[in-house]
């Protein structure tokens, strides 16, 4: 068995900087999808309430892990030569998008119907009434969600090393391959997982406490 020292460490850290910045891209990245996904979900017009429900049900029925394998493979077919990086970072986009579009479509159904009435007697047309009306509203309510989707989404990088991406579980890997060490290297790797996430979670439900309180 070898050691792990200062190198071995630098680079799970390596790894981790990958998997903040891949989940940063895809959360951020689908999240600008995601809103355009949750308004086309609770639009008035039937094609576009058709288009984003089907969009939703691809995302959400199919692994992630194979939604990582056409988008790299997949462009590769088309021609274009992507690197990992960019592979899982649409990919990853995508699948954030279509999560975040549903936990905001619940969102924006959920602000109270008398705020939209109220707007449509102030004669606020609609871009005017969802931003300053029921998207600060909708975006308040989905936080313990969408910050509980934050989580799975960190812990679901783990599965880009499948196209090569080096993330933290991956580094992980890698080193304990090296070391023969599986159990301290990953025990290691669980714990920055824990770091990260737990943090998160606890802000989460702390929200959704308040939340609750100020509802009844």
């Amino acid at each position: 068995m070898g050691p792990i020292g200062e190198n071995e460490l630098f680079f799970i850290l390596q790894g981790l900087k990958w998997t903040v910045l891949l989940a940063v891209i895809g959360f951020i990245g689908g999240g600008v999808f995601g809103i355009l996904i949750a308004l086309a979900r609770t639009s008035k017009r039937r094609f576009a309430r058709l288009v984003s429900s089907g969009y939703i049900a691809l995302f959400q029925g199919t692994p992630l892990l194979m939604q990582l394998f056409v988008v790299y493979y997949g462009v590769a077919l088309l021609g274009i030569d992507v690197n990992a990086w960019v592979a899982v970072a649409i990919a990853f986009t995508l699948h954030a998008s279509a999560f975040l579009g549903e936990i905001w479509r619940g969102s924006i159904e959920a602000v109270p119907k008398g705020q939209t009435e109220a707007a449509n007697a102030l004669g606020l047309h609609y871009v005017s009434r969802m931003k300053d009306v029921v998207l600060p509203q909708a975006l308040k309510i989905s936080m313990p969600a969408t910050i509980g989707f934050l989580v799975q989404l960190i812990k679901g990088t783990s599965l880009a090393a499948i196209v090569g991406f080096i993330e933290l579980t991956r580094a992980g890997q890698i080193i304990s391959n090296q070391t023969y060490r599986p159990l301290l290297v990953f025990g290691i790797v669980g714990i920055i997982y824990f770091m990260i996430c737990w943090p998160l979670s606890h802000v989460g439900s702390g929200l959704e406490k308040r939340m609750a309180k100020a509802a009844r």
